[in-house]
């Protein structure tokens, strides 16, 4: 399941604004099994996405204590020695009060400053939904086991796509009812990696946030996201079915440069694919079959190789038979023309009419032909 997760290291980065300026004061108590002399380890996220501990404290009749100054409020975790779990709170200044049972750290009760109140808060309404989605993994892999009928698997996996769209629409809520949370900011951004809202939906969720949640680092990530995913919309308006192909060029393997000006049929078809990349390999009798059925009723190829050697790239044109223009930068996905067609998965393919228009995007198979054919006959 990819989007019921609870915050893990690679999300849960640092966060910012001050709760206060006299320091913080983390008080633990740990209940269950645990010696005196048992170590603690307080953690944060490095620069290579790897725990980096900070502080250690010892345990002592089941308590142990953190002091210090935090410049600015960031998520930590606190490791026992011997433990299997670890537990995540908001490092900031103020008290800030730990409790959990050794074995089951994660369920930590932390509480005492604004963030730790509004992280806890996230994470026990983010845990029901979660348990509900485990409660139907553990139905699907009883029915799994035991020979359920094909109902039933439809059923739990449709009742399991129903609760992923409302984890989803409970981050989208939660951000909106909490401007003022930090996490909601990490929501955000998560959101906006895995492009579940456009451009324009994000803005107007950042906007709401207050000051201190925009300043903050994921606050100051969200905006570099933007940009780099305002861009990728507009790119990829320009090459949304109806739109007039973008022109580009590029070195043949004979070193000359041909543009897909210079190559428009009444037809095109421009073909992302690589020598290293299998589906690519596999769809390439397919084109060549429709290439040499149609090629002089009009049907012209350019192949964009997004490959990083041209020894191989030109023994892959050989060994496929692919007799139609190509072009490489020798870029993999660096590629500049793969960028101005906001390709970032081969194989990609865009099918032209004789005017330079886009009229089809990505067919394979008995679709292209079907296609090519409906243009030209």
């Amino acid at each position: 399941m990819k989007k019921i997760v609870l915050l893990s290291f690679g999300f849960l980065t640092m966060l910012s604004c001050n709760e206060s300026s006299n320091g913080f004061t983390v008080n633990g108590s740990l209940r269950g099994d645990i010696e005196d002399g048992t170590q603690v380890f307080l953690k944060k996220i490095g620069d290579d996405n790897q725990p980096v501990e900070v502080d250690t404290a010892m345990v002592t009749s089941g308590k142990f204590t953190f002091k210090g100054v935090s410049e600015k409020p960031e998520l930590h975790y606190l490791f026992v020695d011997k433990a299997k779990t670890y537990a995540a709170f908001v490092l900031e200044n103020g008290d800030i009060d730990f409790e959990a049972q050794i074995d089951s750290l994660g369920y930590a009760k932390v509480e005492g400053t604004t963030q730790n109140e509004l992280f806890s808060d996230y994470m026990k309404q983010s845990r029901e939904i979660s348990q509900r989605a485990q409660s139907i993994q553990q139905d699907m892999q009883r029915a799994s086991t035991t020979g359920g009928s094909q109902e039933t698997m439809i059923a739990l996996r449709d009742e399991m796509q129903e609760l992923q769209e409302e984890y989803q629409n409970f981050e989208i809520d939660y951000i909106k009812s909490n401007p003022n949370a930090l996490i909601s900011a990490l929501l955000l951004e998560r959101a906006t990696a895995a492009k579940i809202l456009g451009s324009e939906e994000i803005q107007e969720l950042y906007d709401t946030f207050t000051p201190e949640v925009k300043d903050s680092k994921p606050g100051q990530r969200i905006i570099e996201s933007l940009e780099v995913l305002k861009k990728s919309e507009e790119q990829a308006k320009n090459t949304a079915i109806g739109a007039k192909a973008p022109n580009f060029s590029g070195p043949n393997p004979d070193g000359e440069t041909i543009a897909l000006n210079d190559v428009l049929g009444k037809v095109t078809l421009i073909d992302f694919w690589a020598a290293w990349c299998r589906p690519c390999r596999a769809e390439n009798p397919n084109i060549v079959s429709v290439y040499k059925k149609y090629h002089e009723k009009g049907l012209n190829v350019i192949g964009v190789s997004l490959d990083k050697s041209a020894d191989a790239w030109k023994k892959a044109i050989a060994d496929d038979g692919l007799e139609w223009n190509h072009i490489s930068n020798i870029a993999y996905f660096d590629d500049a023309i793969a960028r101005l067609y906001n390709v970032d998965a081969i194989p990609a393919a865009f099918l032209l009419d004789e005017n330079g228009v886009i009229v089809a995007k990505n067919l394979r198979g008995p679709a292209l032909e079907q296609k090519v054919s409906e243009l030209l006959d």
